[in-house]
């Protein structure tokens, strides 16, 4: 007989039991209600790339995570790290016949041989949306509000939107003689809250030929923090004269302004100048998502302008802007928040199979609660009562539907709520309108 293979997934991967499942699909659902209702469309890409699409494109960082190999045709093949790059390439290759401006959204799994850790994984979902073939902030305002429409769907008050402009920061660095050194200085700068003052200015030192005046200068200005209209007003002074930073001044200044007239306060939406964002391709608004509630977590949606990306592909300019929801990241905050409801079932109602020869009557039951948009499963076996009732309860069924021979012939049904241990008797006589409307109570 053969050794029996161990069953094992590798590090940073995982497989989802019905209970997480649910409550991904139950994000996924929300992110893509939200993407449609400002007219995004979806598409999907190959997981699998020529190399030569995906290398460069993001930063070092995420070339050494990216996992890539020569396939059975000898092609250098990459699996992709995210879904912009992805996105750049399929829209060289289709906007003749998709027209511009295109909105897309794209919910899909990525890869990066990143360290394990919570939260972070090597196969990981995010959601996108972008809008590609314009250059207008009014682009990069709707991706703002879409950020916020999205958080509050999904049931966060309690979050905060930072936004900076990559313009600001290359117009002062422009400024201070560090232009050139800008991808690395900007790669450092976005590390500020994970690693602290000290280690930023160390890293600077060592990864670029910054000296201490220049150092303390970029410091000055990603340590802003004042409301949103003095924040305005100090970058405006540091960028001065410089072109590109007064542009990306009035960006902002027109970002804050849109979205405060819709509502959207410093409560949930602020300019923070140390958001930098470590993916080289940006060139403009960037937006980072923190929790109120868990802010050393991390970011759980982001994204930006990156006007110049899929020029490595076409003679025709393409610019976008969007954003991507960390699917899991977010799930992990929101467990650890204790936000995620448990359930093994997506079918909240059980009807159980008492008496073998009232088959069809439950099967009619169960026919009638889901033509009323309730989702209903029935239990396959003749088993004891208590036992169904056990497995019911097992998978976090919100009521049962018992009917033995003397409900039957009485016209009635049993419906069980399970969360309060009652039970009540329901007419029924063919009719479901009553067992209906007792069940919408208990499980909507």
């Amino acid at each position: 007989m053969a050794d029996i293979i161990k069953p094992r997934t590798l590090s940073g991967f995982r497989d989802f039991l019905p209970e997480a499942m649910m409550a991904r699909e139950s994000l996924v659902e929300t992110a893509r209600r939200v993407y449609r209702s400002f007219g995004f469309a979806p598409i999907d890409t190959p997981a699998l790339e020529y190399f030569e699409i995906l290398a460069g494109k993001g930063s070092e960082e995420t070339d050494r995570q990216m996992y890539q190999f020569k396939d059975q045709g000898d092609r250098h093949v990459g699996m992709r790290f995210d879904l912009t790059v992805p996105l750049a390439r399929y829209c060289a290759q289709h906007i003749h016949e998709l027209g511009t401006p295109f909105k897309r959204y794209h919910i899909a799994s990525v890869w990066r041989g990143e360290r394990a850790q919570a939260g972070r994984y090597r196969e990981f979902m995010q959601c996108d949306f972008d809008t590609v073939g314009t250059t207008s902030v009014n682009s990069d305002i709707e991706s703002a509000i879409v950020i916020f429409e999205l958080m509050r769907a999904i049931g966060f008050e309690r979050f905060l939107i930072r936004i900076n402009n990559r313009k600001v920061l290359n117009g002062f660095l422009q400024n201070v003689g560090l232009l050139e050194q800008s991808a690395a200085v900007l790669r450092s700068v976005d590390k500020l809250e994970k690693i602290g003052r000290e280690k930023v200015v160390e890293e600077l030192k060592t990864q670029t030929p910054a000296g201490d005046s220049q150092i303390e200068q970029t410091l000055k200005l990603v340590e802003q923090k004042d409301s949103n209209r003095q924040t305005i007003e100090h970058l405006q002074s540091l960028v001065k004269g410089n072109e590109l930073g007064e542009q990306g001044v009035a960006e902002l200044r027109l970002l804050v302004d849109a979205v405060e007239a819709i509502g959207i306060t410093e409560a949930n939406l602020q300019i923070d100048p140390s958001i930098a964002r470590g993916l080289d391709y940006y060139t403009g608004t960037v937006f980072e998502t923190t929790l109120l509630d868990l802010p050393k977590f991390g970011s759980v949606c982001s994204g930006g302008r990156y006007d110049n990306l899929a020029e490595l592909y076409t003679k025709q300019e393409l610019p976008g802007v969007g954003a991507s929801l960390g699917l899991d990241r977010l799930l992990a905050a929101m467990e650890k928040l204790e936000l995620v409801k448990p359930s093994r079932s997506p079918a909240p109602v059980l009807v159980t199979l008492f008496e073998r020869e009232f088959l069809s009557h439950y099967l009619q039951i169960a026919s009638q609660i889901r033509a009323a948009g309730i989702n209903c499963e029935v239990y396959p076996e003749f088993k004891k009562i208590g036992q169904q009732l056990k497995y019911a309860d097992r998978k976090g069924f919100a009521a049962a539907i018992v009917a033995g021979k003397n409900e039957i012939d009485e016209q009635q049904v049993q419906l069980k709520d399970l969360a309060k241990g009652q039970q009540i008797q329901v007419a029924y006589d063919g009719n479901p309108d009553q067992l209906i409307e007792k069940l919408k109570e208990l499980v909507l």
